[in-house]
């Protein structure tokens, strides 16, 4: 089954949307779109009757809550009717955590075996706190933001790829549709992320024609027919919009 994807412009370039319950890869470099894509993804799903949950590792949810309310989403009234999930799963807070929205933004306080609270949480730790949220709130579709924040949770390179690749193979079981946000910034630099996961999606932002341009790329969509070529994106008031080639 496929499910929309909730970019505008997108579904038509990858069959009509994305195959429900399997894991996608989001990768590119700062300023491409990727948290505005995996909210507009959660959004699309929460109107439809899908619960969504944001799992943020870097940043604060208040600031990507703050930022995403900018676009015509419906993002607290989501949130209000618990459709719109977010959860701060990244080492805590020095100053600890804001109060307001308390009872949908969940720290992993109390945790069983978690990490040192100024040390990057490890993949095996995130994700028992993953299948414990998809459990509790029937999630449906689920964002991970950003793999960069686990890839590194030891410094030792062939652990890295190991538990990389145990980690997405496990989260193909939790029966979610699920985006994977990656800092990768070069599309030929491949990963074990890209080997493992269903799919892969390039959000490009550079120079063209004296003038900065960002565009989408299908990398690689399994069971889908799709094109590989760099389509514009703008930023619209809905979030990102997929338009014609990059000529």
């Amino acid at each position: 089954m496929r499910i929309e994807s909730g970019i505008d412009g997108l579904d038509e370039i990858i069959q009509g949307g994305l195959l429900s319950e399997r894991v996608y890869l989001l990768s590119g470099p700062p300023g491409g779109g990727k948290t505005t894509f995996g909210v507009q993804f959660l959004a699309k799903g929460a109107l439809q009757g899908d619960v969504g949950l944001y799992v943020t590792l870097l940043e604060c949810p208040q600031n990507i809550i703050s930022d995403m309310s900018n676009y015509s989403l419906d993002i607290i009234p989501l949130i209000k009717v618990k459709k719109l999930l977010f959860a701060d799963l990244g080492p805590r807070m020095e100053y600890g955590y804001i109060d307001e929205l308390k009872d949908i933004i969940h720290p992993h306080e109390g945790v069983e075996g978690f990490s040192n609270e100024h040390e990057a949480p490890s993949p095996a730790t995130v994700f028992k706190e993953l299948a414990a949220y998809v459990a509790e709130y029937n999630i449906k579709r689920l964002v991970i933001d950003s793999m960069t924040a686990i890839r590194f949770a030891t410094q030792d390179p062939a652990l890295q790829e190991k538990e990389m690749t145990r980690f997405i193979r496990n989260l193909k079981k939790l029966g979610c549709t699920t985006i994977l946000i990656g800092e990768l910034t070069d599309p030929n630099a491949y990963t074990t992320e890209q080997f493992a996961s269903h799919g892969v999606i390039f959000l490009h932002n550079f120079l063209y024609a004296k003038q900065m341009t960002r565009a989408i790329q299908i990398i690689k969509m399994r069971g889908t027919k799709h094109d590989c070529n760099m389509h514009k994106v703008q930023f619209t008031e809905r979030g990102l919009q997929v338009e014609g080639l990059v000529q």
